[in-house]
């Protein structure tokens, strides 16, 4: 009895003992391990947040269904048959080798495998119509993703940014707004049993993902591809070799209604260096180099030139000075100041030449902001003395980042004021020797035009739910009040003159009331770097519309025109200007700012051409009779009954006074109606219209330069087109004036 009372004593001790440390000493940690083997966590993508342009219904980033391909291996590793038919199907249909996903479902216990992401639709129903046919109800599963879509394609693309493959943001508005745009993943959760197997449904317990926000942008997809449009013509036209940048602003709000930047890229594709040419280059390069040019190519055309690239920005800075001169008093109105052609500075050998070597003479403020004349700005500087100077330019936004809602905006490089010498406030009173972003400019130039207020440039405009409800609303309001209404008024209307008969006139659109303002900005940091080559320019053109009461501001800035190969062009007005002048001519009208047209301009004013489609010949000459265009026939014209099958120019484009409208019945073949554009570029109006009269098209003529003995400087139809007789080919002339431009050398 005393040694079964023993063995009972120790034996259930033991026992105790025993549960006390699995129950209470380790019971927490098996509790959670016993859970971790009953149960299995699949994560649920949540749909990221659709991205519209600012009319709210044109989608300029979306995310669409896709399918993740996952195997099962615990059901089918040592089902021999089953394993190997399921691996040679799905490699066929995935394009994948078999032995790899043989090696994939031989994982004994694995539940889970991915085995190919992001597969599109047809590619799904290709699997799941092969395990139907096979019977396979296990061992291969689809799980819905999502897949960035940019149905634009590169419209947008340094501001919309890209999503990598897990659709994290990794550009432009994607990063910025990742937290907002990708949502909160789900997770389904379900019971397994012993053998790792699936546990009735009625185990699961599913939390649904919540899908991203939305952004409505401030972006107009119509003035964005407007202004990518123009920028590549203007590229093209004056063999650009380092970008250009096109920014539309609201100067009221800081909403910007466009902001092109090229070349850029294919943000479904961002992977791959878009600029073909430049693909060719990396691929003659020996091996060893190309990942690395090919990295260094990929980063270019990611990044944002109008936000993160600082530039010199040239006379164009001139509104900004002259505004400090007007708002500080230094600038009465009887001022007057004689520019010799070269203005002596302290420190500067040789003194700073004004772009005109021979002088403007005696000139008014009116006249020195017009003419752009340098020596007149440094005296400018020089009147508002080195603290004035620094407290305006901080006061613009000069200083400091803009602060709009896109990544990697840089900060710009300039002279403290205790820094700034006589030679260094000479050069950064006409826009040279400092840098700043374009965005910066913009701004700046927003707050001239609207009344002296700094703005914020915005892109997005709200954040809202799947539902449409407003999460949060963007901040319209001023930073600060940088100059006087008054001051901001003399300088619209002087910025007026300057477009419609100045400097600027390059960017003169007809009926619109442009200001504008021209900028010719030398890269002296790269020609000190080696001065045997020829200097490098950046042309720029910024201005807004109406004077009366300005609404829209528009920057553009084309780096490195290569002026030997166009002319010699490299000047603001003549590169940029003309640029400038196109897009307003389209975006104003679309924008809602009405044309007022001086008597003048009335008179040179295209017509409208009518409506004679399917109308009689007899009719149409008639209803063309009072309108007073003139009219020929391509075809059958035997009988005045017979119908007009087409008309060039169409309904509602534009006809030269004194053009025609061609008309098109039957009895003809297309390849007779058919001409060449001829290449108008360098021409005087009146030898263009002659040209256009001989190759059977016609001219429309645009900016300044036409009534001011200028030259063809864009043409809306690249030469050599074959286009229909009639055609209306809208050409911008302007004056061939180099201005903007100095010599400096340290």
């Amino acid at each position: 009895m005393g040694v079964t009372a023993l063995l009972v004593f120790v034996g259930f001790g033991a026992v105790v003992i025993s549960l006390f440390r699995w129950q209470i000493v380790r019971g927490e940690e098996l509790s959670a391990a016993a859970l971790d083997q009953s149960l299995h966590s699949t994560t649920l993508t949540a749909m990221r947040g659709t991205i519209y342009d600012a009319t709210g219904t044109r989608i300029l980033a979306k995310s669409a269904s896709v399918w993740t391909v996952v195997l099962e291996p615990v059901y089918i590793y040592d089902k021999e048959s089953k394993r190997r038919l399921i691996s040679s199907g799905l490699a066929k249909i995935l394009d994948m080798d078999e032995e790899e996903i043989y090696e994939k479902a031989g994982q004994k216990g694995s539940y889970f495998t991915y085995l190919k992401r992001r597969v599109e639709s047809d590619v799904k129903d290709e699997i799941t119509a092969f395990l139907d046919e096979n019977d396979i109800d296990s061992g291969v599963r689809l799980i819905t993703d999502y897949k960035r879509y940019y149905p634009y394609g590169t419209v947008a693309s340094t501001v919309l940014g890209f999503t990598g493959s897990d659709g994290q943001g990794l550009g432009g508005l994607e990063l910025q707004y990742d937290n907002e745009l990708k949502g909160t993943a789900g997770r389904m959760i379900s019971a397994k049993n012993a053998l790792s197997t699936d546990m009735p449904f009625e185990y699961e317990q599913l939390i649904g993902a919540q899908n991203g926000y939305d952004l409505v942008l401030t972006i107009d997809e119509t003035v964005q591809s407007t202004l990518e449009k123009y920028l590549e013509q203007g590229i093209e036209q004056y063999k650009v070799t380092n970008g250009a940048v096109a920014i539309m602003m609201n100067v009221n709000n800081g909403e910007i209604l466009g902001l092109a930047v090229k070349g850029d890229y294919d943000p479904n594709d961002p992977f791959t260096v878009y600029d073909e040419e430049q693909r060719k280059a990396i691929s003659l390069l020996p091996e060893a180099q190309q990942d690395q040019a090919y990295s260094d190519a990929l980063n270019k055309q990611w990044r944002n030139k109008a936000v993160s690239d600082t530039y010199y920005p040239g006379s164009v800075y001139k509104m900004c000075v002259g505004a400090m001169g007007l708002e500080e008093g230094v600038l009465p109105e009887n001022y007057s100041f004689t520019c010799t052609g070269n203005m002596a500075v302290e420190g500067v050998t040789g003194g700073i030449d004004c772009w005109k070597h021979a002088g403007h003479g005696t000139e008014s403020f009116h006249d020195g902001l017009c003419n752009s004349c340098n020596p007149f700005f440094i005296r400018v500087g020089q009147l508002l003395g080195p603290s004035t100077f620094a407290k305006y330019r901080e006061a613009f936004g000069f200083t400091e980042q803009t602060g709009i809602d896109l990544p990697g905006e840089s900060w710009s490089i300039y002279h403290s004021e205790e820094d700034l010498g006589p030679a260094e406030l000479a050069t950064e009173s006409f826009g040279q020797n400092f840098s700043i972003t374009p965005v910066q400019m913009i701004t700046a130039c927003a707050a001239v035009a609207n009344g002296g207020y700094l703005v914020t440039p915005h892109v997005v405009n709200r954040i809202v739910d799947e539902n449409g409800n407003i999460v949060k609303k963007m901040d319209t309001g001023y930073r600060r009040q940088v100059i006087s209404g008054k001051t901001s008024e003399a300088i619209s209307q002087i910025l007026y003159d300057n477009a419609a008969s100045g400097t600027a006139n390059g960017g003169y659109v007809m009926g619109y009331r442009v200001c504008g303002k021209t900028g010719t900005s030398e890269k002296i940091a790269k020609w000190n770097e080696d001065r045997s080559k020829p200097m490098e320019y950046i042309a720029s053109y910024c201005g807004f519309a109406p004077v009366e009461d300005p609404e829209y501001a528009l920057l553009v800035f084309f780096d490195e025109p290569q002026g030997k190969e166009n002319g010699g062009l490299t000047g603001g007005n003549a590169v940029a200007g003309p640029i400038f002048s196109a897009m307003m001519e389209e975006l104003l009208p679309y924008l809602g700012v009405e044309a007022q047209y001086t008597d003048e301009e009335y008179e040179a004013l295209d017509l409208t051409a009518p409506s004679v489609v399917g109308l009689t010949l007899a009719e149409a000459w008639k209803q063309l009779d009072e309108l007073g265009v003139s009219y020929s026939v391509i075809g059958d014209e035997s009988e005045d009954s017979i119908l007009v099958t087409e008309q060039i120019p169409k309904t509602g484009e534009k006809v030269p006074r004194g053009g025609k409208v061609v008309l098109y019945t039957n009895g003809f073949s297309e390849e007779e109606t058919l001409v060449e554009v001829p290449d108008f570029i360098g021409m005087d109006l009146a030898n263009a219209s002659y040209t256009a009269l001989l190759s059977g098209v016609q001219v429309s003529a645009n900016g300044a330069g036409a009534t001011a003995g200028g030259s063809a400087n864009i043409q809306s139809i690249a030469p050599g087109t074959k286009v229909k007789q009639g055609t209306v080919i809208v050409i911008t002339f302007v004056e061939d004036i180099q201005t903007d431009t100095f010599v400096y050398l340290d």
